[in-house]
């Protein structure tokens, strides 16, 4: 079982779109998508498994793009009265089969485990960025961002130019399956 997480720095910056390519390009993995969020969607419980495929939710397009299994995490660190993430995270890495992997869409989610791998998806239309993505910058493993054309640039963080965050470029494809070879 691979485990990676995607950050961001907010909205718009391409977390979704990034996974739904990671997910196309490894489709033999047999993806779990998980957005986490500490925005109210009035689900009926913190944990919330999306059925429907589509363009219309975050969950609807990871199932659209071959996720096994969509659920959207409402819980926030801060509010005492809110469901708390880490206990939800032991959830959902205990009740996971090992046969398939895990994606999480979220930057807290760096506090409660430890990816094999950590990408931060770069474009952020709005310039400023959370809080939280300073967790993201620490751990990530290669930065992802829009490009004109594909390609990669080395440095002391790896930088992968997409021309499109929902399509793997075959550069990034060869070095995700080295990154989760054995996973």
């Amino acid at each position: 079982m691979a485990i990676i997480v995607v950050g961001g720095g907010g909205r718009g910056a391409g977390k979704t779109a990034l996974i739904c390519g990671l997910m196309r390009a490894l489709p033999e993995l047999e993806w779990t998508a998980i957005k986490i969020t500490s925005d109210a969607h009035d689900k009926p419980t913190p944990i919330w498994e999306e059925t429907a495929a589509g363009e219309e939710t975050d969950t609807g397009r990871y199932l659209a793009a071959g996720a096994r299994r969509a659920l959207l995490v409402t819980a926030a660190d801060s509010d005492p009265g809110a469901s708390n993430l880490g206990s939800i995270v032991q959830q959902i890495l205990a009740e996971h089969s090992p046969a398939s992997s895990l994606i999480f869409e979220s930057n807290r989610v760096l506090s409660h485990l430890r990816p094999d791998l950590c990408l931060a998806a770069a474009s952020n239309p709005h310039g400023s960025h959370k809080p939280s993505f300073a967790l993201v910058e620490q751990r990530m493993d290669a930065l992802v961002e829009l490009g004109g054309h594909d390609h990669v640039i080395e440095g002391k963080t790896l930088c992968f130019r997409l021309r499109s965050l929902d399509r793997i470029s075959p550069t990034m494809h060869s070095w995700l399956r080295e990154q989760l070879r054995g996973r």
